[in-house]
């Protein structure tokens, strides 16, 4: 990631910026009021990220409401200076309409946020921004990473909950009714749960 010369900005003023033509098919995000750069994650992240959309997708139609938003939409943390992160996946528990959905970032907050590791990730950047979920009051994140085929639960004021692909996951007391196989979130339609190598 790499820090541009811009000037700070509020997240009014960032949603504007971004959508300039010349910054068509770039990725932002703004930190304290600066614009920084994202890098592209590449395939298996989008892959793994659509299975989470798909799991969620699921569980919004079944219940009859809901709804999920993609495509690294903006999401104000903070504000003065202002920051703005582009979770993976948000699901909102209530359903809108478009005439609803706001035209610039979300203000609002999801009950969850779900993040992809994805390989320019890292772990002391990962943490802050689930820090500044949780400060946001997000009640619940999930962390999830394609080459361990694990998901990190992370709830305010606990240590993370690393479930494997032989556990579930649930809504945590969030989500009502939520339940899903991990390894759900790794498998591809039409084919079979490819376990993990053990050791030796």
């Amino acid at each position: 990631m790499a820090t541009t010369t811009t000037p700070r900005m509020t997240a009014e003023e960032f949603f504007a910026w971004a959508n300039r033509p010349e910054n068509e098919d770039r990725r932002f995000e703004l930190e304290n009021g600066e614009v920084v750069e994202m890098s592209s994650p590449g395939e298996a992240h989008a892959v793994v990220c659509w299975l989470v959309i798909k799991v969620l997708t699921d569980y919004v139609v079944r219940r009859g409401a809901g709804q999920i938003l993609t495509n690294d939409c903006g999401l104000v943390v903070r504000r003065n200076p202002d920051t703005v992160r582009g979770p993976d996946v948000m699901l909102f528990l209530e359903t809108r309409t478009l005439d609803q959905a706001a035209r610039g970032h979300v203000d609002r907050v999801p009950p969850l946020v779900v993040e992809v590791f994805s390989p320019s990730d890292q772990p002391g950047k990962l943490n802050r921004r689930i820090d500044q979920y949780h400060r946001r009051g997000v009640p619940l994140v999930w962390v999830v990473y394609p080459e361990e085929r694990t998901v990190n639960v992370c709830r305010p004021n606990e240590f993370p909950k690393v479930l494997d692909e032989t556990d579930e996951l649930t809504g945590n007391g969030v989500l009502p009714d939520f339940a899903c196989k991990v390894v759900d979130l790794f498998t591809l339609p039409g084919q079979t749960p490819i376990p993990l190598p053990t050791e030796s």
